[in-house]
């Protein structure tokens, strides 16, 4: 069987507007400008398009997973259901320990094995360090978006989704 190639996604700050507190009321989960476009420029370039998030909301009592599970589907309806699957991390070390959450990498792991997924080809789009990290301990290539990062803080670095999924379209191409 053929490997798969993949865009992990990190979900607040990347997918939808990163609000600075917890955001699991519908009303305050906002997609971002140009995410609709990007995940479908992406898919159109056979990547599968998988959301790992940290949720400690959950495990602090803030929210209940119903919560999460609304806003995920908010984000399949704003973007076509182009996303092949979501992953998230619902533990906070001060409650529950956990692998799963960044950034360990047992979400990715678990995507990689279930999908078939070639960590060489594959690539996380994630707006924090433990994005990066778990990125990195599965052989994944990634990028750090957002203006919260000062110029240089990784390799790859946008702006937005939008401008990550054109470095990755450019760099997939590239010869080897």
């Amino acid at each position: 069987m053929q490997k798969q190639k993949c865009v992990f996604l990190d979900r607040d700050g990347v997918l939808n507007r990163e609000r600075g507190d917890y955001t699991y009321k519908l009303d305050d989960f906002e997609v971002l400008p140009g995410v609709p476009e990007a995940l479908a420029l992406l898919k159109e370039n056979g990547f599968l398009l998988i959301v790992v998030t940290n949720q400690a909301g959950v495990a602090k009592g803030l929210y209940q997973r119903k919560d999460v599970l609304a806003c995920h589907q908010k984000l399949q309806e704003a973007s076509k259901s182009l996303i092949d699957a979501i992953y998230y991390a619902p533990h906070h070390p001060d409650y529950s320990e956990s692998l799963s959450r960044k950034p360990d990498s047992l979400m990715l792991e678990r995507a990689i094995a279930r999908y078939g997924i070639d960590p060489a080809h594959s690539w996380l789009v994630g707006d924090s360090l433990r994005d990066l990290q778990a990125a990195a301990r599965v052989g994944v290539k990634a990028v750090l978006v957002g203006a919260q990062h000062p110029p240089q803080t990784h390799a790859w670095q946008t702006a937005d989704l939008w401008q990550a999924a054109q470095l990755i379209l450019a760099q997939t191409k590239k010869p080897a």
